[in-house]
């Protein structure tokens, strides 16, 4: 299993609400950081700031640019990223703890989407 972020990233996750049913995660970094590989469950992300950033997974790469208070989903995935723009990250995840409904499920995409 990869790591949770929280523990193997406190650098730049920091829990700010948990309960039964979701966990509110802070993340910050600083242009130029990387993070390593972990994991997020089915989240929806609020970015507080604009960013740039680059996602890695599976030979897989995405570039992904959001301006601040934009909201979007995040499909459970495993990720590393590089802050490649000029301006510090600032965003809260919501993650999921409940697993997804019955029925077919798109395969999952790197990245936030729409």
């Amino acid at each position: 299993m990869t790591p949770d972020p929280v523990e193997s990233l406190p650098q730049h996750y920091r829990v700010v609400l948990e309960n039964e049913r979701v966990r509110v995660l802070e993340y910050t970094d600083h242009p130029g950081d990387r993070t390593t590989t972990h994991r997020h469950p089915d989240s929806v992300m609020i970015t507080l700031s604009s960013f740039r950033r680059t996602l890695r997974a599976g030979g897989t790469e995405v570039d992904v640019e959001l301006p601040a208070g934009t909201a979007r989903w995040l499909d459970a995935q495993e990720h590393s990223g590089h802050n490649i723009g000029d301006t510090d990250t600032h965003v809260v995840f919501v993650e999921l703890k409940e697993p997804p409904g019955p029925g077919p499920r798109r395969p999952p995409r790197l990245g936030p989407t729409d």
